[in-house]
């Protein structure tokens, strides 16, 4: 019988892999997993990277990609690595996203080896990357595009569309029919207010609605949290301008893809309507220059306000004041001045990558702020820190914490509880099943809760390693 096995992101935010073997009796059919993501956080997620899965990857014959965040797809250079051949489905905007990705997750887990290696600082001897950017390079070749709202067809009874899910450029959803059944795979889902409810937002708000399926498999990332409907500017503005005041730096972990767009445009308009000082800011990430203009080649996703910003100011990469720091001595040079600055980073989570430097050096001076605009999983070095921990451990070194630290959650761009139920209203049919992945446990326990006294569905919480029947109400042992 056909079924869907969670072998990611099941009690976790992190790891999104969704094998689905149509096969009957044993024999025939075809395996495709939708996204295959890194596990990242805590070191018992972290090793699974390195566990092969539970089938053999040559079985594995096509993997469809929700969208190019490395949770979700941060783990198709280590499939590849391991024999996989077949296919990769995104949409051009994700493959273009991906193409820069996953060779700088191989880049950053290379130098972190080197590094550990060169400190001594790691159990392993020699410290390994899961796999490096000349490999992830290596497995783009495996990509195909498909178009918002076109069928691929997988088998003659097997094929699949990409709707939008509205989280990052290029994320979709999954809807995938196999024979009389049609199920949703959401990926990640982006905030469904406008932007008068969600300010900044950098895509038009909402994903598709009025969706059918018989099964749904759901993220509930903020299942148990209420984003601010407050506008983030003023709080932003205020903390850069006191921080300025006392001679020290801002220092933002973000994502390089969204967030960071998403950021330098507000800075741009704070320094341009005088709300804060003409302080350098420094995007320090090599894949900065090939984001932006990712970013702004797709601008068929834009919300009216980021249309409006772009028509202004034109791209951040001509603006003054504005340093793409490309090269490690770019970003050395950022270490070597003392002067208040703005320093906006990868990764997001402080996991690796060049925001641990600055870290190192600006964490134990209190003039200095860390700021936070992403969402930090458990087990990373950012949940830490934003939780209050008064040190941290970087590249076998305890960096005490004494920078103010601070949040501003109204950058999410994945949909709340109240979001996430006004787009399930949308729907056309109840699902026979939905099932609840990518969320920590009271994320999603919250959210099942909720979906279940609003809308009278059934839904489950997906458990790792659980197979579900696809076509039936029975759930097989994992």
């Amino acid at each position: 019988m056909a079924y869907i096995q969670f072998l990611g992101a099941a009690g976790v935010v992190t790891g999104s892999k969704h094998l689905i073997n149509t096969s009957k009796n044993g024999s025939g059919g075809i395996q495709v997993l939708i996204d295959c993501g890194l596990f990242q956080g805590q070191k018992e997620w972290r090793e699974r990277n390195w566990q092969d899965p539970p089938i053999p990857v040559r079985d594995v014959d096509a993997v469809i990609l929700t969208h190019a965040h490395l949770d979700h797809s941060g783990w198709i250079p280590r499939l590849v690595k391991l024999g996989f051949k077949g296919p990769i489905y995104a949409t051009p905007a994700t493959i273009d996203l991906c193409a820069i990705l996953l060779p700088d997750s191989g880049h950053l887990q290379a130098e972190d080896a080197a590094f550990h290696n060169k400190r001594k600082s790691s159990k392993h001897s020699p410290a390994l990357p899961l796999y490096t950017a000349e490999e992830a390079e290596e497995c783009m070749k495996y990509f195909r595009p498909v178009e918002f709202g076109q069928t691929q067809p997988l088998q003659p009874d097997f094929g699949f569309r990409f709707v939008r899910a509205s989280h990052i450029v290029g994320s979709s959803m999954v809807e995938l029919t196999l024979g009389s059944q049609r199920l949703l795979f959401t990926g990640d889902i982006g905030r469904v207010r406008d932007s008068q409810i969600a300010p900044g937002r950098v895509l038009h708000s909402g994903p598709t609605e009025g969706e059918m399926a018989d099964l749904v498999v759901m993220e509930s990332t903020y299942g148990n949290r209420l984003h601010p409907t407050t506008d983030p500017r003023p709080e932003l503005a205020r903390l850069v301008r006191d921080t300025v005041k006392r001679g020290g730096c801002v220092i933002v972990p973000a994502f390089a893809v969204e967030r960071t767009q998403k950021l330098l445009f507000m800075l741009k308009e704070l320094i341009e309507s005088g709300q804060i000082p003409r302080v350098p800011v420094h995007t320090d990430s090599p894949m900065a220059i090939q984001a932006v203009n990712i970013f702004l080649k797709h601008g068929e996703e834009f919300s009216e306000e980021t249309r409006q910003l772009i028509a202004r100011y034109g791209s951040p990469l001509t603006w003054d004041g504005f340093y793409f720091d490309t090269t490690p001595a770019d970003s050395k040079k950022i270490n070597d001045s003392h002067y208040p600055m703005i320093i906006v980073s990868s990764s997001g989570m402080c996991t690796g990558g060049r925001i641990l430097h600055h870290l190192l050096q600006r964490l134990p001076d209190p003039r200095n702020l860390m700021l936070f605009i992403g969402f930090q999983s458990p087990g990373t070095r950012g949940f830490t820190i934003k939780n209050g921990a008064r040190e941290a451990k970087m590249y076998g070194e305890v960096v005490p914490v004494r920078a103010q630290v601070a949040a501003l959650e109204q950058f999410s761009d994945h949909a709340d509880t109240p979001e996430l139920l006004e787009w399930l209203h949308t729907f056309k049919n109840a699902p026979s099943r939905t099932y609840l992945v990518h969320g920590e446990p009271a994320a999603a326990a919250a959210l099942r809760a909720s979906m279940t006294q609003d809308l009278g569905w059934r839904v489950e919480v997906a458990q790792y390693m659980q197979k579900v029947p696809v076509g039936s109400g029975q759930v097989a042992a994992p």
